[in-house]
């Protein structure tokens, strides 16, 4: 007899094994109650074996229209598991098709792949109480022919015919029935004793021999473990009595894994446990195995030794790049894993590895950053596991610098600098020069050089050069050095020649190569108007013609260098000539002939005469390029030419007319100026029913300009002004709200127009947005809207489409909802929202249309219902579950909701299921609490089946609709009630749920799956999911639920699409919930609502994506940045960038800095010539985003300032130019200190909720910071 009684109950002790399957009736004729007594019989059931991996195996199947696997026989490895298993088994529901069943078990559970053993012997344990709907006979005889022992327990009105057909023989052991579920605990211990004596018989069956007596198969004594090692032990005991024919023995890690087994000879008693887990507590048991039988095991444990370390770390024959390792060798290592960092917060990619074979005890890191301390770390390996570290530390040597930096040849313009080169290693060099009271600094770059001459410096300056040695690892240090440039060297040898009555010509030597003009000026010694000219740089002589006959003059000459600095000037004194006759004036004639002041239409010429008085009158002639000629006789020596025609080129003469004749011809060409049109457009002071433009004026004189505008947006015929010529700004009125104009300006002359410069420009929108409908009923209906923040007042008007019915109202400026009454039902009505400004301007309609709700008809009277199938649960037992719900509702809606919430937050509606859904009511059926718990407690019992996917599916067809009351932009909560397993798919309708942005709570109760519940309901499951034993207990969630409810619909009004047009940052650093964990130094911590996560970026967690990654085209030119987030104690007073945008070399090219020991937030980027510009703002209200709390801080850049907005409140303004974009080839990085240690970048800890950068300016004054707890007001949908 292997069968033991204990106090507790009978334990079946026999050393046979077995598989055993229990099949469990589930269908509907069971009953929820009853279910649990099988639960119990069930668990009495196991307790009675010894389950384990290597002895009894149990597995379990449930079926009622259709089997399903509830856990395979190799699921559970011990009785603990499997109890717990059975607890919590839910409960099917459904029709009664054993013979499906018993197929299904044999298809399924008899199978190796599922645990089942060969040569073991295997039971089947049937469980129902009722007759099967199908053929039970062919799928019961096809287990038995597998060799499957089949036991049929009946219960209430179970067929006994039906069981003995199924049971295997004899039925006096294999066939149970009893009158009721309360009493199958009798039946257990009578069932376990036949279960245990057939697993015995078979066993002996199956192995062909008769069971040595009991004294023969006592277990195996004295266990003992030695030559513990850490990845072995040896094992070794006294040998069992009789016959043995092999020991086996069975070990795994005490902390759970796979049992692994070893056997060996009946004549050995000694083993060896090898590949084990270093540091590990192993269980061991030992079986003594006869021909047919085993004894008991003989158990044990024993615990791993660490794995061998190395010793003697050694850090030697250091160079500014390299170092060499060196260790002792660890007995038994199968090799050896080097990490290497530097001894800095590196980033984990800084970090590498080097593996060697188990024969090297020494290696050569190689790349190593100069002047630079190391961390080398070396792990014995053993296989895949490693043993503890070795670590020592050790600092590279630095780059040597360039020696030696001398200064040659200096000149007012250049130097030659010279070095001595410190290593052959040396690559190249870069020298940077620069002022020394300056702060441009100049780079050179140079290869393996070492001598340079630097050009186009400033004469009389002080300048500091440093050289760098440039090596492959970086560069070393400067030598650096002072020096100043020479004076600008003057012109050199002035002197004069071919000396004439009028004039004469100076030469001189130049100066050096670099000049670039000289400087001519001669005046009269004995007084007179000094003249001036410029020479070009190449040329060294010059004629100065036009002087006094028999006069002194005094020559100066100075040279001009590229900087723009003169020489001192030298100084030349020379005669003119006397004259030889009295007709010598018309030689010595001189006009310096000038023509200057261009305009369109004329120019002013001017001369100089030699001899005043003898000249009677001038004649001036002008000739234009087309031919057309015109003369002048003047007595003075300037003259204005007019009219002239534009852009054209005219040849002007001036001839002196003396007694005895005309004097010699002077001649020049000038050019009168074209009609040149207004430039740069500009667009400012944008109203809803104006805007100012603004134009550069042209340089021609002008009489005034005509602007033309005309609406492009919206018909209307082109409009015409004209200013006058001091006029370059208009301020156009009387425009319409929201319209794009085009816009141009043509300037006006006395000899026609210019072309027209040309834009466009928009005027703001007077107009509310969001106007949607709500508490749509028969006679009356209401509006809401976003309100225009500008609006004094708002104009309403209703009006029906086919008839004549008209409202119209005035509202405040601050009013966003209003309520339309007195309306006839069934009717399509149109509503018209006029925003008006303080002035009376009025902006377009904004409409939409509604129908009102038609008259209800009376509801059909119900005709009686018939008795529900068998297969459906007594329909007192559901009314019961029913009515408890109800009662639930109702009392919660009662309590824990005010009048107020239903007006208008707050819309109820409610469906029940069973095999179909029905709509109990919809959103927009009640509009106030009395009404809305009456029609809870007037819901009816449904009945049927559970099909939870197909209900789903019509709450989000039928009820979250417009037709259904579903109100845009508001938050869709849906809570699911459940007492059971779904006989459909939940899965697939319950992700497109979630991922339209439902809020989805799942409720199971009694027999409901709590893995079904999971997938049906929200994440995180810990808030959306709630399970409880029987609605009895209901109260015990109520408080959580209705707090969780309501603080996911707040947290959630924010609007979901606001991106429609911009970067989802959060998304593309990869800040979310699937995708953080896999990110270094990120964890997730509660938000602002415990709903939403957010992200604690550490000191080590340099967050960076490449640019070219989150923004391939760059930034636009207008848009706001958005960011939720909260300074830490442990944020460092240094500044650093929230965000940043930086180039391949790592200079920061856009981005935002908070300074948490200044108190100021500052915004930079490059504007559109490539400047480098930074705002930076300061005040109590930047001051709050160093308080500790959370904060939503937005930046809205546009081609003219930056704004910035605090909690959606707007708190400084600062001009800024219009941006370049940005370059893509480098990274963009998030928390980045922006005094990071040398070229290692470092992270500031801060957390951060949400990160946006949205297309527009506009959105920081849309947004209503409803992710902030104390900036919302809760609307909700709830279902």
């Amino acid at each position: 007899d292997q069968s033991l009684e204990a106090g507790d109950g009978f334990m079946c002790k026999t050393p046979a094994i077995a598989d055993i399957v229990i099949l469990v009736d589930g269908s509907w004729s069971i009953g929820r109650i009853n279910f649990r007594l099988v639960r119990a019989f069930l668990e009495k059931l196991v307790n009675a074996f010894s389950v384990q991996f290597d002895k009894t195996r149990i597995g379990l199947a449930q079926y009622s229209g259709d089997p399903r696997i509830e856990w395979h026989l190799n699921a559970h490895t011990t009785k603990e598991a499997v109890i717990e298993a059975v607890k919590n088994l839910p409960y099917k529901g459904g029709n009664t098709l054993t013979g499906l069943a018993l197929t299904f078990i044999l298809e399924n559970s008899f199978k190796v792949e599922s645990g089942s053993r060969p040569g073991v012997p295997k039971i089947g344990i049937l469980i129902t109480d009722g007759k099967s709907q199908d053929d039970v006979i062919p799928p019961a005889q096809s287990l038995k022919d597998a060799g499957i022992e089949l036991f049929a327990i009946g219960v209430k009105n179970a067929d006994e015919n039906e069981l003995k057909a199924i049971a295997s023989p004899p039925e006096e052991t294999h066939v149970y029935n009893v009158a009721d579920f309360s009493v199958m605990s009798d039946i257990v211990e009578g069932l376990t004793k036949t279960v245990c004596d057939r697993v015995d018989q078979l066993d002996k069956e199956i192995k062909g021999s008769p069971v040595p007596p009991l004294t023969s198969i006592a277990p195996p004594r004295d266990l003992k473990t030695s030559q513990i090692t850490a990845r072995s032990f040896r094992v070794t005991w006294t040998h069992a009595p009789g016959q043995v024919e092999r020991y086996r023995v069975v070990y795994y890690p005490a902390s759970g894994g796979q049992p692994e087994e070893k056997v060996v000879v009946g004549t050995e008693n000694s083993v060896e446990l090898t590949y084990l887990n270093s540091l590990t507590e192993y269980q061991v048991a030992v079986f003594a195995v006869y021909r047919s039988s085993a004894s008991e095991a003989l158990r044990g444990s024993a615990t791993t030794l660490a794995l061998p370390t190395v010793n003697d770390l050694e850090l030697f024959d250091i160079t500014h790049s390299t170092m060499r390792v060196r260790w002792k060798i660890a007995a038994g290592a199968s090799g050896y894993m080097i990490l290497y960092a530097p001894l800095t917060e590196q980033d984990a990619a800084d970090e590498k590895e080097v593996k060697v074979g188990d024969s090297v005890n020494e290696v050569e890191l190689e790349g190593l950053t100069p002047a630079t301390e190391y961390t080398v770390t070396v792990y014995a390996m053993y296989g895949e596991e490693a043993s503890d570290p070795m670590t020592s530390q050790q600092t590279t040597l630095p780059l040597l610098p360039a020696r030696d930096l001398r200064f040659s040849d200096v000149g007012h313009s250049s130097v030659r600098i010279t070095w001595e080169s410190p290593s052959r290693l040396v690559r190249g060099y870069r020298i940077m020069y620069v002022k020394t009271s300056g702060v441009q600094t100049n780079e050179v770059d140079l290869g393996a050089v070492t001598s340079y001459l630097l050009k186009n410096l400033t004469s009389l300056t002080e300048y500091t050069v440093g050289v760098f040695a440039v090596y492959k690892e970086g560069e070393a240090a400067a030598v650096t050095e002072s020096f100043t440039t020479e004076v600008v060297p003057d012109p050199l040898d002035l002197r004069s020649s071919d000396v004439s009555s009028d004039g004469f010509r100076v030469s001189w030597q130049h100066a050096a190569s670099d000049v670039v003009l000289y400087r001519l000026i001669w005046t009269p010694t004995d007084g007179g108007d000094s003249e001036e000219v410029l020479v070009n740089g190449n040329v060294n002589t010059y004629l100065i013609k036009g002087l006094e006959p028999a006069s002194e003059y005094e020559v100066l000459l100075a040279a001009v260098y590229a900087n723009e600095v003169e020489s001192d000037e030298v100084v030349l004194i020379e005669n003119t000539g006397k004259l030889n006759n009295k007709f010598s004036t018309f030689k010595n004639f001189q006009t310096n002939l000038r023509i200057d002041e261009e305009t369109t239409f004329s120019m002013r010429v001017s001369w100089q005469a030699a001899d005043s008085r003898n000249v009677r009158h001038y004649r001036l002639t002008y000739i234009s390029a087309r031919g057309d000629r015109a003369e002048e006789t003047v007595r003075k020596t300037a003259l204005v030419l007019q009219p002239l025609l534009s852009d054209t080129e005219y040849k002007v003469s001036i001839i002196p007319v003396y007694n005895e004749g005309d004097g010699p011809v002077s001649s020049q060409m000038g050019r009168t100026l074209p009609l040149s049109a207004p430039k740069n457009l500009r667009v400012s002071e944008e109203w809803y029913n104006r805007f100012r433009i603004s134009w550069d004026v042209p340089p021609s004189p002008t009489m005034g300009y005509r602007v033309v505008y005309q609406p492009l947006s919206a018909p209307g015929p082109a409009l015409e002004t004209f200013v006058g010529e001091d006029v370059n700004t208009m301020l156009i009125l009387n425009l319409l709200s929201g319209t794009e104009y085009s816009v141009k300006v043509i300037a006006s002359y006395t000899t026609g127009s210019s072309e027209a410069v040309t834009g466009r420009a928009k005027t703001l929108y007077l107009g509310v947005t969001g106007l949607t409908t709500y508490q749509v009923r028969m006679n009356g209906v209401c509006a809401q809207w976003t309100p225009q923040r500008h609006a004094s007042t708002y104009r309403l008007v209703i009006q029906s489409v086919t008839g004549s019915q008209k409202q119209e109202t005035n509202v405040g400026g601050g009013a966003s909802r209003h309520c339309f009454n007195n309306l006839k039902p069934n009717t399509e009505y149109k509503i018209s929202i006029y925003s008006q400004l303080q002035d009376g301007t009025e902006g377009p309609a904004v409409t939409t249309n509604v129908n009102t709700l038609p008259v209800p008809t009376p509801a059909p009277v119900r005709t009686p219902t018939t008795t529900p199938p068998p297969t459906i649960p007594p329909a007192k037992e559901g009314e019961n579950y029913l009515s408890v719900i109800l009662s639930y509702l109702s009392a919660t809606f009662k309590a824990r909701f005010t009048v107020e919430t239903f007006v208008p937050a707050l819309q109820v509606a409610i469906a029940q299921f069973s095999d179909d859904a029905r709509t109990e009511f919809k959103l927009n059926s009640y509009s106030d609490k009395e009404r809305l718990l009456e029609a809870i407690n007037k819901i009816s019992y449904k009945g049927g089946n559970t099909k939870t996917g197909r209900a789903i599916q019509h709450v989000k067809e039928n009820i979250y609709t417009t037709e259904g009351g579903a109100r845009r932009g508001i938050p869709n909560v849906l809570v699911v009630l459940t007492d059971g397993r779904s006989q459909d798919d939940v899965n697939k309708v319950s992700k497109e749920m979630q991922m339209a942005g439902y809020i989805v709570f799942a409720i199971g109760f009694a027999d409901a799956d709590y893995g079904e519940l999971v997938s049906i309901a929200s994440k995180p499951s810990d808030r959306h999911v709630f399970f409880v034993d029987d609605l009895d207990a209901f109260q015990r969630i109520e408080e959580k639920l209705v707090t969780f409810v309501c603080e996911a619909a707040t947290a959630s009004k924010c609007p979901s699409h606001h991106l429609s047009a911009g970067f989802r940052m959060m998304e593309l650093f990869g800040l979310v919930e699937n995708k953080y964990n896999s990110i270094s130094g990120v964890s997730m911590v509660p938000g602002t609502f415990n709903a939403f996560p957010c992200f604690h970026l550490h000191s080590n967690a340099l967050m960076a994506q490449p640019t070219r990654f989150i923004h391939p085209e760059g930034l636009p030119s207008d848009y706001t940045i958005t960011l939720l987030f909260r300074v830490l104690p442990d944020t460092p007073e240094e500044p650093f960038a929230l965000w940043e945008i930086l180039n391949k070399n790592n200079d920061p090219l856009t981005g935002v800095i908070l300074d948490n020991g200044g108190k100021t937030l500052t915004f930079f980027n490059n504007d559109y010539r490539g400047d480098f510009q930074t705002v930076t703002f300061e005040g109590p209200e930047i001051q709050k985003l160093f308080f500790g709390s959370f904060h939503k801080l937005h930046i809205a850049i546009s081609k003219t300032s930056a704004k910035v907005f605090i909690d959606c409140k707007m708190v400084s303004e600062k001009f800024i130019n219009a941006a370049g974009n940005i370059t893509t080839d480098g990274m963009e990085v998030l928390g980045r200190m922006v005094r990071s240690r040398e070229n290692k970048d470092n992270s500031a800890p801060f957390q951060l909720q949400n990160f946006d950068i949205v297309c527009s300016t506009s959105w920081a004054s849309r947004d209503k910071c409803c992710e902030l707890p104390g900036l919302v007001r809760s609307n909700l949908k709830f279902v």
